[in-house]
């Protein structure tokens, strides 16, 4: 469901000079190509959610039918149709993190935040959701919050997490056993 609203939507004059260099890079006649990246420009700068106003707009944009824009918002679970916390808390549930301990976290969500998959907390401060594969099933369970990825989690290493996050304070990304994803960075 898109969640209704009548503020009107433009990019701000950063996002403007931004959409344009993404329209550049697709031929003449196949700016709609630009939808995906446009679509996630206007949910960054709506505070994690896609308007209806944000998709006319991007619709016009790139002068498509708006129909084919809710198409596309709608089909790709990375783009949010109604307003979701500061911390969108993504907990993967497909089978190699729910083997490992997934379920617990979301257990822990619901403890711990009050929330059932889907909501947000009365404050404002947490949505979770269950996603499919994030794509790091060797270090499962994993959870994504916001764009940053946290793996080899525990019920108590997400626990920290959540906690620090509640608290301001900034959160170590990556795995929580201390894996390296690369070993050419040093450091991590």
């Amino acid at each position: 469901m898109v969640e209704q609203e009548t503020e009107p939507f433009l990019f701000s004059k950063a996002n403007s000079t931004l959409a344009k260099q993404i329209v550049a890079r697709y031929p003449k006649g196949r700016q709609a190509s630009a939808v995906l990246p446009l679509l996630d420009l206007a949910q960054r700068q709506s505070g994690g959610w896609l308007p209806q106003s944000a998709m006319r707009y991007v619709a016009e944009y790139l002068e498509m039918p708006e129909i084919r824009v809710y198409e596309v918002a709608t089909f790709y679970t990375m783009f949010n149709l109604k307003p979701v916390g500061k911390h969108l808390v993504q907990v993967c549930t497909t089978t190699p993190c729910w083997l490992r301990g997934s379920g617990d976290l979301m257990d822990l969500c619901r403890r711990k935040l009050g929330v059932e998959k889907g909501q947000t907390t009365p404050d404002g401060v947490f949505t979770v959701v269950e996603v499919e594969c994030l794509g790091a099933c060797v270090n499962a369970p994993m959870v994504q919050i916001n764009d940053d990825f946290y793996e080899d989690l525990s019920v108590e290493a997400f626990d920290g997490i959540l906690e620090n996050l509640t608290a301001g304070k900034t959160v170590k990304t990556g795995s929580a056993l201390g894996r390296m994803s690369n070993p050419y960075r040093k450091g991590e």
